[in-house]
């Protein structure tokens, strides 16, 4: 029945929405790289100390424990307290356990017994009690407060030794690290309790999903005190991403804010940490090996060895993170490097005059220093660049000042160095080094390795190609293409056009070798100017290799720099490089972006919807079909628009001084501008699939009534239509008042839910009771007829006294339509708070604070009365035609303030509700 309502054609286009939407969410969940972290294993069974907290603090957080991660003879050891290493405290994320410390706390064991245990971790865990903490933010302030009460604890494990620490190093995973970052917001909190914040996939700008208030107060007060005491902030902080694997947590949330005055914070994705070089999920952060090996490296080289606790230094501790997130120059971390080094024993020193040179070393016997002469090869190229494929840490490249065959002394330039995965590469601007007189290449005399080095001079100007990336409405239609013909070992290829997050590419890269017998290994490097994002894709040449190209971050309007396709490429083959507009990755942009607002869309359709079903009630008398009132009526110029409007007026002063005087919230257009996420088309986008949505939800919904009603009539004798019309029965004052105590003492959201049970129960009964009287009328006509006409009278003669015809009955179900649809998403937005009540039940038997109780106190009686609702009790209202043209401003509104903030959704649904269960009385 509701799907005859619709023609063919809305039918196409809401299954092509489908399709649409499938691409997009595709390109999400399943568009990126296989998981290429190798996990990591414990050597011995883990264990998990636990630590005994004050009476006091255990009585006022009984959720929340404190433990002490240890493997073996040093669990065992450790049991006996005082400690004595350097304390780490891992926070765990939304629904995340103590547990997943062990990964990174394994590994830091080894690497201690690796040098005799001369430094050590001690690395502990909080267990939230896997809190929902992303979707109710009502106890992240508690949180807050507990960790504030464990370093404290864990700092007195560490009284009485020699090297006691002051402070603690703290990992925060996903929302554990925006806890950590809330420490400094408690007023008896010091700084000095931290020395160093790394966190892994924690969204710092915004929440993923603003379910509830409290989320969104807490982001706003941890973020406006970093802003505005940026410079009193002491302790450094590195945050990783998890890159295009990670759905969960975008990347681009995760970068904390860039201040002019705050240098001591970083912001990476994983696939551009130096040696790691890949992309992780949400859980997987915390267990990819190669992620883990990179942060211990850099806990080892942040020990001061006086004191043996992490230094104080803030430019040591930047250095290091920089040495080993940002650039590896594949040389072992020096806090003061030796810029100068000796250049001298038994070597052989051999002139190297041409442009590009090559050599293989193998079984050397012999140190050899290869020399370029500067002068002659200043006069004709701009750069030279060299690559080695022996991946050890020693230096291998030197400048020389003022030399003719061989030097003394060299300055080290390996410093400046970059490692990838299979070459460790250095470009110099020849301008940049005029007292140069040569370049030495040093080859050290190994056995049974065989490697590769490569040098070459050249102009900046053959190795720089620029390629314009192609339109957003090419659809992949078009492409653009370069071909590298020259003999090359690096290429920039400038993507000119390239900055926003709504432009998403595939860039295909073919490579053809002549003369080649041995594997060769091409190396193809986005590289974003503005952001850590770069990625790394690995190629054996000859070979056609595909890369996907879009942004976590927007380039800033004041930024220049363009996008580039590092190549690290072989000197035998061709590469042809071809790019072109990717439709199915820009839907998953907008999934990616901007899929947490589409419920508002969704609600913002069936308002309109639900405006014009009311509407058709109070100027003919009857109400559509749900399907064909949405097709009418949700249209996207009747929305964006006025939201359009509004931003622009809010651009004028005296326009923002009486919206601020009305005491409005901030548009949430304006707050996705301010993220860069606000780009063409992407409202009407969302606004078709919030349409979509609706269409199969309430073909959903109108499906499971159906169903519901007919297991009601298999297990239940077939009940009638109701004899008379009573909005307020016997019952519904009992109903109501425990359903408000039920929301009092335990959860809002519980009594919500219950209420939309009741409420589903009345249509599902009444759709019983008309399946019941049309087979009875099927069975026996004259008496339908009879009883029809009766019930006419009947109409005519009391509206409040009446049985209620069939034709009613389907006018009523059809009215429900939209309320039922409102309800569900009511009903699901409200579900979090109502699964962290139940999981925490044995704990609080009530929910504090609780988002949805006051939406309960107001609602539920609203729920009760329209429940009994009937078309015929409403048509004659004098507040019908009102509630139905109240609905636009409504829908305007959803997505003005809903749409970055879903808690405010339910408040612009429940209007129209209230309205039309007062339609009864008025």
């Amino acid at each position: 029945m509701f799907l005859h309502s619709v023609n063919l054609w809305n039918l196409a286009f809401y299954v092509f929405m489908v399709f649409l939407a499938t691409l997009g969410l595709w390109d999400v969940f399943f568009g990126f790289e296989e998981n290429k972290c190798s996990m990591s294993y414990m050597f011995e069974y883990p264990e998990y100390q636990k630590i005994e907290l004050p009476k006091k603090l255990a009585k006022r957080y009984p959720a929340y424990e404190l433990y002490l991660y240890g493997e073996g003879s040093y669990a065992e050891e450790h049991k006996i307290l005082p400690l004595t290493g350097i304390p780490v405290l891992f926070l765990p994320g939304n629904a995340g356990s103590y547990k997943q410390v062990r990964s990174i706390g394994s590994i830091a064991l080894r690497k201690a017994e690796d040098i005799d245990f001369k430094y050590h971790f001690d690395f502990f865990s909080v267990n939230f009690n896997e809190e929902l903490v992303a979707l109710y933010g009502g106890s992240l302030q508690k949180q807050t407060k507990f960790v504030h009460e464990c370093i404290k604890t864990i700092l007195k494990l560490y009284k009485g030794q020699e090297f006691a620490p002051k402070s603690v190093a703290i990992i925060g995973h996903s929302m554990g690290g925006l806890v950590a970052r809330a420490l400094l917001t408690l007023k008896n909190f010091k700084q000095d309790l931290i020395n160093l914040l790394i966190t892994q996939a924690t969204p710092h700008v915004a929440p993923v999903m603003p379910l509830d208030r409290f989320i969104t107060d807490f982001y706003m007060t941890v973020n406006n005190y970093w802003i505005l005491n940026a410079r009193h902030i002491n302790f450094t902080t590195l945050s990783v991403a998890g890159g295009f694997r990670d759905y969960q947590v975008r990347s681009g949330l995760t970068f904390l804010p860039k201040l002019s005055h705050h240098t001591s914070a970083l912001s990476v994705v994983s696939s551009a940490v130096p040696k790691t070089w890949v992309s992780t999920d949400h859980l997987s952060i915390v267990w990819c090996k190669q992620l883990q090996l990179t942060t211990i490296r850099a806990f080892f080289d942040l020990i001061d060895a006086d004191t043996k606790q992490i230094t104080q230094n803030s430019k040591k501790k930047l250095s290091v993170l920089n040495h080993h997130f940002i650039r590896h120059p594949a040389k072992h971390f020096e806090e003061n490097p030796t810029i100068i080094s000796d250049l001298t024993g038994t070597s052989m020193w051999v002139p190297v005059k041409v442009s590009r040179w090559t050599y293989v070393a193998y079984n050397e016997s012999d140190k050899i220093y290869f020399t370029f002469p500067l002068a002659n090869h200043r006069k004709i190229y701009t750069h030279v660049y060299c690559q080695s494929t022996m991946l050890d840490t020693n230096s291998w490249i030197f400048g020389c000042i003022n030399s003719s065959s061989m030097c003394q002394q060299g300055v080290d330039l390996s410093w400046k160095a970059e490692l990838l995965p299979t070459i460790k590469s250095l470009t110099l601007r020849l301008q940049d080094y005029p007292s140069l007189s040569h370049l030495v290449v040093y080859v050290p005399s190994i056995h049974g390795s065989k490697f590769v080095v490569d040098c070459e001079f050249f102009k900046k100007e053959t190795r720089s190609i620029q390629l314009p990336v192609t339109h957003l409405f090419s659809f992949g239609l078009s492409s653009r293409k370069v071909i590298l013909n020259t003999s090359g070992l690096y290429y920039n290829i400038e993507l000119l056009n390239f900055g926003q997050i709504y432009q998403a590419f595939k860039i295909n890269v073919v490579s053809k070798c002549s003369g080649v017998k041995e594997e060769i290994t091409s190396i193809y490097k986005l590289h974003i100017p503005w952001s850590y994002e770069d990625s790394l894709t690995i190629a054996q040449v000859p070979s056609t290799t595909e890369i996907s190209v879009k942004l976590h971050i927007a380039q800033p309007e004041n930024d220049s720099h363009v996008a580039l396709l590092k190549m690290y490429t072989s000197s035998n083959c061709q590469y042809e490089v071809t790019v072109k507009t990717s439709f199915a990755q820009i839907l998953g942009q907008v999934v990616r972006f901007h899929g947490g607002a589409l419920p508002a869309y969704v609600v913002s359709s069936i308002l309109l919807a639900y405006g014009g079903q009311l509407y058709s009630l109070f100027s003919t008398g009857y109400c559509l079909e749900y399907a064909t009132i949405l097709d009418k009526e949700a249209k996207p110029y009747k929305v964006d628009p006025f939201v359009i409007m509004i931003k622009f007026l809010l651009g004028y002063k005296w326009f923002k001084e009486l919206w601020d005087l009305l005491l409005l919230p901030e548009l949430d257009a304006i707050v996705l501008t301010s993220q860069s996420m606000c780009f063409p088309l992407v409202s009407l986008i969302l606004f078709l699939f919030g349409t979509c949505t609706a269409y199969w939800s309430g073909l959903v919904s109108s499906a499971s009534v159906r169903l519901l009603s007919s297991l009601w009539l298999a297990l239940k004798r077939p009940s009638e239509l109701p004899k008379d019309i009573k909005v307020i029965s016997p019952d519904l004052p009992f109903l109501t008042v425990v359903l408000i105590i039920v929301s009092w003492t335990t959860c809002g959201a519980l009594a919500i839910l219950l209420s939309y049970l009741y409420y589903v129960f009345k249509i599902v009964h009444l759709q019983a009771s008309l399946t019941t009287f049309k087979n009875s009328q099927q069975v026996n006509p004259k008496h339908a007829k009879r009883s029809e006409k009766k019930s006419s009278h009947h109409k005519d003669s009391c509206v409040h006294h009446l049985r209620l015809s069939a034709n009613d009955a389907e006018d009523s179900l059809r009215m429900h339509s939209p309320v039922i649809n409102l309800l569900t998403w009511i009903a699901l937005l409200s579900m979090p708070s109502f699964i962290y009540w139940l999981k925490n039940l044995r704990y609080y038997f009530k929910l504090n604070p609780d988002p949805c109780k006051p939406l309960a106190f107001v609602l539920i009686p609203t729920m009760a009365v329209l429940g009994n609702t009937y078309t015929v009790s409403i048509k004659s209202s004098k507040l019908l035609k009102t509630a139905s043209q109240f609905l636009l401003p409504l829908a305007v509104g959803v997505i003005a303030f809903g749409s970055a903030h879903l808690y405010r959704v339910p408040c612009f649904v429940f209007i129209p509700l209230l309205l039309h269960a007062l339609c009864n009385f008025m």
